[in-house]
């Protein structure tokens, strides 16, 4: 059995997903145990190739079903919290990244400023694993009772600084609308009034409205049956890139360096008024390098990078707050022009 943590959310799985088929693809005869959040399980089934689900939120403390797993593979973090939790399950082989404090003196180096789907194939190519990192698509569910064709604004993220404020995606949404799209407004069930703020500002009916009544694999389906989407860094982007659904995702402080779609990808349009960096793919690092790494809970991230809340602040950050309304309909001029799922070389 191989078991392999990651207990996060929608972009965090929906990133992870060639190095999560890369360990298909090596351990084909091998049971493949995901831990992560039960209700990210109709996403987990859309991945493919995951053989059982256990359901693990955070890091624990988590009681191991009592068969200790030949693997255990942390696409979680850089420790200690995260390589001590799998070392509960007592397997043969932790794979994970080098980290001194938590005891595991092998692996690769962690990397601050990489690229998360890079990263992971980092990790798994240290180990001889060979990874894809442009084998980022999901499985296409069926749309059912919903709607098809819809461009989806989505005005949410778990943290504030992450946020463009309402009163400017309700004017793209009224754009939108007056284009001619069907414009939906989706969002978690605790973003259900600012879905409804943005709705209203842009003049949408309240059916408009999808926040809090669709699952993750409602959410997947629309957004792979959908004309547009417009986010922030968010889980929904990753969703677009996964389904070559033309996007605009606006980043700040988090450059899309580090959590945004591949530069090939034409039809995705990442918004960033920070410093220009690009992706780093996997390479090989030189053992005498490598240095211990801790788990990101474990200490505070990095502004520029951090993905969940800010420690202090009430509006988005200088760098989301400088894109104006304006660029992100140019921006959506531009990937309507290029077309869904347009990817360079394909």
């Amino acid at each position: 059995m191989i078991l392999v943590l990651r207990a996060l959310g929608i972009g965090d799985l929906a990133t992870a997903v060639p190095a999560l088929r890369a360990l298909r693809a090596a351990f084909a005869r091998e049971r493949l145990v995901l831990a992560a959040p039960r209700w990210l399980g109709p996403l987990v089934e859309l991945v493919g190739g995951i053989d059982e689900q256990v359901d693990v939120d955070g890091l624990g403390p988590y009681r191991w079903p009592p068969m200790a797993p030949e693997r255990a593979v942390n696409l979680h973090g850089r420790g200690p919290q995260s390589h001590r939790l799998l070392r509960a399950a007592q397997p043969r082989q932790l794979m994970a990244f080098a980290c001194a404090e938590a005891g595991h003196h092998v692996g690769p180096v962690w990397r601050p400023d990489e690229h998360e789907v890079a990263r992971w194939c980092r990790l798994l190519d240290w180990y001889g694993i060979a990874t894809d990192p442009s084998d980022l698509a999901l499985h296409r569910p069926t749309p059912g009772e919903l709607p098809v064709g819809a461009s989806i604004v989505h005005p949410g993220a778990k943290a504030v600084e992450r946020r463009w404020p309402p009163d400017r995606f309700a004017a793209v949404a009224r754009e939108l609308a007056r284009r001619g799209h069907r414009v939906l407004v989706t969002g978690a069930p605790g973003e259900r009034d600012l879905a409804e703020e943005v709705a209203a500002r842009a003049g949408l009916p309240g059916s408009a409205v999808l926040a809090g009544r669709t699952d993750v694999g409602e959410l997947a389906a629309l957004v792979a049956h959908g004309r547009l989407v417009v986010a922030g860094d968010t889980g929904i982007g990753h969703l677009a890139t996964a389904y070559g659904t033309a996007s605009v995702l606006l980043f700040g402080p988090v450059s899309p360096a580090l959590w945004g779609p591949p530069a090939d990808r034409l039809c995705h349009r990442a918004l960033w008024a920070g410093p220009a960096i690009g992706w780093r793919l996997p390479t090989p690092d030189i053992p005498a390098a490598r240095q211990p790494g801790r788990e990101p809970s474990g200490q505070p991230e990095p502004a520029h990078r951090r993905k969940g809340p800010a420690p202090t602040g009430s509006g988005p950050h200088p760098a989301l707050a400088s894109l104006r309304v304006a660029d992100v309909l140019a921006a959506v001029e531009e990937v309507e022009r290029t077309g869904p799922g347009a990817v360079a070389g394909r």
